[in-house]
C-alpha cells in the first residue's frame, strides 16, 4: 500500500532531549504511514500521560498537506487531524485536551470541528479517552502528493502551555501576503508586475455568452413571472423562476468582498514583513477586518474606500457565468442591483447558544427571532434581486444530541434546562436525548420560518445548509418546511442516492451551498477536497456541477470561496487554496475556463438535453 523512508539521525541534537533521535518521513503511495515507540522518539517520554497537557513536537513539514496524529494504547487508536504551516521549523504545543473528551465550544461544524494555534491547527472529533497508557505515536497521510517529507526533531510533554510558534527565521509572510517560504511560477515580487497582471485580467473581461437575461435566467425559457424569485417543476424538473419568468440555474461563491478573510494578527505580528491596515467592516456589528486581500484591492483600485472592486467583482460574475452572488459575501454586492443574491441571516442566539442550539423556550426566544427577522427581512421584501435567505450554517447538532443535552444541564438555570429536565425524567438514555434535541429543532425551526414569512412573504426560505450527507431523519422530514433544501457536500461528487433520499422525504428542490477543490502549496493547505494540480481543479469543478445538474431536482451550487484563504489562517486557523482568485487578486485561469465551460452547457445538462461531464477529477 505505501513506501515510506525513514531514517534515524542525530540532526538538531542541541534542541532534542537526551538520546532522542531526529525522524524523517516520506509520504509516499494511497496510504502511508510511520509508528514509533515513545522510546524511539524520547526515552523520557512516560506511558502515562495523565499529568500533561500537551504533546510538543518540534517539526518541519515540506508541504501543506494534513497528516493524521495519532496515538496508540491498550488497543485503541486516537486520530486527530493536524494542518501545520509549511516549510519552516514550528514547535507545536499539541492540546491533549481534544483527545480526552468532545470539544464543547463553537456554533457550527467547522468552529466545533477544529481548534486554531499559532503554528498550526488541529481537529477535536475522533476517539475520546483517557491517555493513561500511551505506548507509540505514528503519523500518517492520505493520496500525497509530490512525496512530502515530515521532520520531527524533539517529542516531549508539558503542563504548561509552552507555546506555539515559528522557529525559523521572520517574516514568513510578504507585503503582498504571499508565503515568503515557498516559491511558485508567477509569485509575485514587485507592485509592478502585479500591476500589469491587473491590467491584463481586465482587458480581457467581457459580458460573456451564456445566454443570461438581466436577472441571470435563460433568456429563451419563459414561466410565470411574479416578479420575484420563486421555485418550479416543470416537466419532472426542478427549476428557479427569476422575476420576469426566465428558468433559473443559480451558480455563485460565497464571500464575495473586499475582505477576503481576516489574517490573524495579534501575537504574531512577527510573521509579517509588513502588517495591513486595519479597515472599519461595511457590515453592522463585525469586526474590523485585517486581510491582505483587501489591501491589494486598495492598491489596485486606489485606496481602502474606492468601489472600483465591485464593479470588477461583477464584471468578472459576468464573464465567469456565474449568475448569483453567495452568502456572506459585501452587502455593497447586493445593492449594485447587477445580480441576483442570497443572505444568510443571524441573530437567532445560535452563537451564544448551547453548540448552536438557542433556548427555543425561553419567553426571550421568539422576541429576539422576530427583532432579528425584521432587521434583516423587511427592508428588502420587495427586492426582485433577492433570490433567497439561509437561516443558519451547518448546526452541529447530528451525532453530538447527547453532548448537547449535557451542555444544556451543565449550563445555568434556563428554559430549555427545564424542559430537558422534564423529558428526560421519563427515561434519559441517547435515544431520548435525541429525541428532545430534535424536538427543540422543530420548535427552531417553527419560530424562525414563521417570523420571516412574517417580515418578508415574498422570497425563498433556502433552508439552513445541512453540512455533510444525510442528516438524521428527524431533521429531514422537519425540512419540508422550507422552500428549498441546502446542504454542503465537500466530495468530488454529490451522492445521488442522498440526492433521492432527500427528495423522497422532502418533496423540495435541492442546492448546494458549499463545495470546492483545493491544491496543497504556496504555503496554503488543499482544503477539505484535494486534487493534485489547477488544471485539475478545474476538471473537478465540471464533474461535480454537472453531474449535480443533471439531477432533476438539482438547481444550484455555490462554490467556497471567492479568493484563497490567509497563509497563516483564518480565525479558525483554515489556511486553504480554495480560492477562484489569490490574495494578489488574480484569477486562478485554469479554473476559472472550466466554470465557463460548464456554465455554458448548464441549461442543457439540467434539461436533459445534454448528457454531463463525465471526466473524474484525479486526486493526485
Amino acid at each position: 500500500m505505501f513506501r515510506l523512508l525513514f531514517t534515524a539521525a542525530f540532526l538538531y541534537l542541541f534542541s532534542s532531549p537526551a538520546g532522542a533521535a531526529s525522524q524523517r518521513v516520506v509520504f509516499d503511495g494511497p496510504e502511508s504511514e510511520r509508528k514509533w515507540t515513545l522510546k524511539e522518539l524520547n526515552p523520557e517520554l512516560p506511558s502515562d500521560w495523565s499529568p500533561y497537557n500537551f504533546l510538543v513536537l518540534e517539526m518541519k513539514a515540506s508541504s501543506p498537506q494534513r497528516f493524521w496524529l495519532a496515538f496508540h494504547g491498550k488497543g485503541t487508536v486516537q486520530r486527530r487531524q493536524m494542518h501545520p504551516l509549511a516549510n519552516v521549523w514550528i514547535r507545536a504545543a499539541v492540546p491533549l485536551q481534544y483527545y480526552r473528551q468532545p470539544n464543547r465550544a463553537g456554533h457550527d461544524l467547522a468552529s466545533v470541528g477544529k481548534v486554531p494555534r499559532n503554528s498550526f491547527w488541529i481537529g477535536t472529533g475522533g476517539v475520546y479517552g483517557p491517555l493513561n497508557a500511551v505506548d507509540a505515536i505514528s503519523v500518517a497521510m492520505q493520496a500525497p502528493l509530490g512525496q512530502p517529507v515530515l521532520e520531527i526533531r524533539s517529542v516531549t510533554l508539558a503542563r504548561d502551555d509552552p507555546g506555539s510558534d515559528i522557529l525559523d527565521r521572520k517574516p514568513v509572510v510578504d507585503q503582498f501576503g504571499q508565503w515568503i517560504p515557498a516559491d511558485w511560477p508567477g509569485k509575485i515580487t514587485s507592485l509592478d508586475q502585479l500591476k500589469k497582471g491587473w491590467s491584463g485580467e481586465k482587458a480581457a473581461l467581457g459580458a460573456g455568452d451564456f445566454d443570461y437575461c438581466r436577472y441571470g435566467g435563460y433568456r429563451n425559457t419563459k414561466a410565470k413571472a411574479t416578479g420575484f424569485f420563486r421555485v418550479e417543476q416543470l416537466d419532472g424538473r426542478w427549476w428557479f423562476v427569476d422575476p420576469d419568468g426566465h428558468l433559473f440555474f443559480s451558480t455563485s461563491s460565497t464571500g464575495m468582498g473586499n475582505g477576503g478573510g481576516d489574517a490573524r494578527l495579534q501575537g504574531r505580528e512577527d510573521y509579517f514583513a509588513a502588517m495591513p491596515p486595519i479597515e472599519p467592516s461595511p457590515q453592522p456589528n463585525r469586526r474590523p477586518r485585517t486581510g491582505f486581500y483587501s489591501w491589494n484591492l486598495a492598491r489596485r483600485h486606489g485606496g481602502a474606500d474606492s468601489t472600483g472592486w465591485i464593479d470588477l467583482a461583477l464584471s468578472r460574475l459576468d464573464t465567469w457565468g456565474l449568475n448569483t452572488i453567495g452568502n456572506w459575501s459585501d452587502s455593497r454586492l447586493w445593492d449594485a442591483h447587477r445580480k441576483a443574491y442570497v443572505v444568510n441571516l443571524r441573530g437567532w442566539g445560535m452563537e451564544t447558544g448551547y453548540m448552536g442550539m438557542p433556548d427555543v423556550y425561553s419567553d426571550e426566544f421568539p422576541k429576539i427571532v422576530d427583532k432579528s427577522a425584521a432587521e434583516q427581512c423587511a427592508p428588502r421584501r420587495n427586492d426582485p434581486w433577492l433570490l433567497g435567505y439561509f437561516i443558519a450554517n451547518e448546526p452541529p447538532w447530528p451525532g453530538r444530541e447527547s453532548l448537547v443535552v449535557d451542555i444544556i444541564l451543565d449550563r445555568p438555570p434556563s428554559a430549555i434546562q427545564r424542559e430537558a429536565k422534564a423529558f428526560l425524567a421519563q427515561g434519559d438514555t441517547p435515544e431520548r436525548r435525541r429525541e428532545f434535541i430534535y424536538r427543540a429543532y422543530e420548535r427552531y425551526l417553527e419560530v424562525i420560518n414563521a417570523a420571516i414569512r412574517r417580515h418578508d412573504p415574498n422570497h425563498l426560505n433556502l433552508g439552513l445548509r445541512f453540512g455533510g450527507g444525510l442528516p438524521p431523519a428527524e431533521m429531514l422530514r422537519a425540512s419540508k418546511t422550507f422552500d428549498v433544501y441546502s446542504m454542503n457536500v465537500y466530495s468530488t461528487s454529490v451522492n445521488r442516492k442522498v440526492l433521492e433520499e432527500i427528495y423522497k422525504v422532502t418533496g423540495r428542490p435541492i442546492i448546494v451551498g458549499e463545495f470546492h477543490f483545493g491544491v496543497p502549496g504556496r504555503g496554503l493547505a488543499a482544503g477539505l477536497v484535494q486534487v493534485r494540480d489547477q488544471a485539475e481543479r478545474g476538471v473537478a469543478y465540471r464533474y461535480y456541477v454537472e453531474q449535480a445538474a443533471a439531477f432533476p431536482a438539482f438547481i444550484g451550487t455555490s462554490w467556497f470561496q471567492w479568493v484563497d484563504q490567509p497563509s497563516t489562517g483564518r480565525m479558525d486557523g483554515e489556511n486553504y487554496n480554495i480560492g477562484l482568485v489569490d490574495v494578489t487578486d488574480r484569477p486562478y485561469t485554469e479554473l476559472i475556463e472550466a466554470m465557463k465551460a460548464t456554465h455554458r452547457r448548464l441549461y442543457s445538462v439540467h434539461a436533459g438535453q445534454t448528457e454531463p461531464f463525465g471526466v473524474k477529477p484525479r486526486p493526485q
